[in-house]
Formats: structure tokens, C-alpha cells, sequence
């Protein structure tokens, strides 16, 4: 892979592409609005009876997460209104346009505004927000607000190398594969091995088509079944 570069001028050497410096905004108690849904700051006591109603005895929700499942709803509220109260990650909730009942989480983390480099990530999506439409739409307005709204240059999405259907998500989702962390972290007592993916400013003007191209009325039939896949509109970037 070449890697575009200027030479210094003093020496000569590559020192890469100059940057403008300005930093990135920080994430915020936003609204955004989409079709199918929309996105809004996590609150407990507005999301947490739905949101629980949505996660519980789903065991395999947690598997890759480093905290849950939970026993019972009361600590999963208390570990809501935790969450709800950090700045990074920044949680929001998935809430259904139809039932206006919260289904899922997403977070923005891992925040360096000064770099211009945020992260997805802690998805939480309960069965009912699975494999929809408002799924794919979440991610959608989530990356439009960071590129176009905060300014990131940088998107990542990080997740267990062993975690097959996040894998799958983040090239779908039109995020590059750039490798594998050995021995990143310990979670829940077990090594885990990072996948790395990213997205890029430049970029996401492409992404952006394809992600507006999939979700546009057209693309449903009537059964509201997908008559093209988001995939091959992004290119399937592994």
C-alpha cells in the first residue's frame, strides 16, 4: 500500500500529507431523525423499561461485551444510568419510528478530538432491531453526524477478532479491514484479539451513496424484503 506523503522541507524526507489542525467537535445530546427511526441520547428512565424488555434472556447479546447480561432489570437500569452519564463512550439509543419503543444501543468512544478520530461502538441490538431496516439506517446517521456534523477525518469500528457477525457488520457497513491487534485486551478474564476497521473523510461521500441508495423506498419491495444488499453497493471492503 503506498501512503501519500510530502518531503520535508528541510530534509526532504517523506513526512506525510499536511493537515488542517482544527479540532473535532465532541458528540451531544443530538436527535437524528431517519426513516425508519431515529437516534437520541440514552436516558434511563425514558429507555430503560424498553430497552431491558428488548435485551433480556438474550445471553448471546453479551458474549463479546465486557459487562452483562444482566440478572434482572433493576441492575440493568442501574447500569444504564451509569452508562447514560459518560462522556465517553457517548451512548444514544435506537428507538423504532413505528412503536417509538427504544431497541437498541451504539456509543461513540474512544473520543480524540484534537487527532479527529472516533469510534462505534458497545452495539447493543435486542432481536426486534436485528436485520432491519433501522439496523443498517442506526449506522447510517451515526457516521453522517461524525463526518459532516462533528468533522471526524477518522471512524473506527474495533471488535473481538473471534466475533464473526461484527466482523461481517463493519464491511458491510463499508469500513476497511486493516488488521489484527494480538493480545489487545482482557475481557471477562479471556485474551482477546482485536479486529481493526476504519473509515475515512475521503471516503465517505462513496459510503454515503451506497448506505442512501440501499435505504431509499425503492430498494424495499412490498414485503419490505431488500431487492439489493447494502454489501455489494459498498464493495464488501475486507
Amino acid at each position: 500500500m503506498s501512503i501519500a506523503s510530502e518531503p520535508d522541507p528541510a530534509t526532504g524526507q517523506p513526512v506525510g500529507q499536511s493537515v488542517n489542525a482544527y479540532p473535532a467537535a465532541r458528540p451531544g445530546p443530538v436527535v437524528l431523525e431517519g426513516r425508519f427511526g431515529r437516534i437520541e441520547k440514552l436516558d434511563a428512565a425514558r429507555h430503560g423499561e424498553n430497552l431491558w424488555n428488548a435485551v433480556k434472556d438474550e445471553d448471546t447479546l453479551w458474549t463479546y461485551l465486557g459487562y452483562g447480561p444482566f440478572a434482572d432489570a433493576a441492575a440493568f437500569t442501574a447500569w444504564l444510568a451509569e452508562r447514560a452519564t459518560l462522556d465517553d463512550p457517548y451512548s444514544y439509543a435506537v428507538v423504532d419510528g413505528g412503536s417509538g419503543r427504544a431497541i437498541g444501543i451504539a456509543t461513540l468512544m474512544e473520543i480524540r478530538p484534537s487527532m479527529r478520530v472516533i469510534e462505534v461502538g458497545h452495539i447493543l441490538y435486542g432481536p426486534a432491531l436485528q436485520r432491519t431496516p433501522l439496523a443498517t439506517e442506526a449506522q447510517y446517521l451515526l457516521a453522517r453526524y461524525v463526518f459532516e456534523t462533528l468533522g471526524y477525518r477518522r471512524y473506527e469500528w474495533k471488535c473481538n477478532a473471534l466475533n464473526a457477525p461484527s466482523r461481517r457488520a463493519a464491511e458491510r457497513f463499508g469500513f476497511t479491514f486493516e488488521g489484527i491487534f494480538r493480545q489487545h485486551m482482557i475481557v471477562k478474564g479471556r485474551n482477546r484479539d482485536t479486529a481493526w476497521y476504519s473509515m475515512l473523510d475521503r471516503e465517505w461521500p462513496e459510503r454515503r451513496r451506497a448506505f442512501e441508495h440501499w435505504l431509499a423506498p425503492e430498494n424495499f419491495d412490498a414485503a419490505g424484503r431488500q431487492r439489493a444488499n447494502l454489501a455489494a453497493m459498498m464493495g464488501m471492503r475486507g
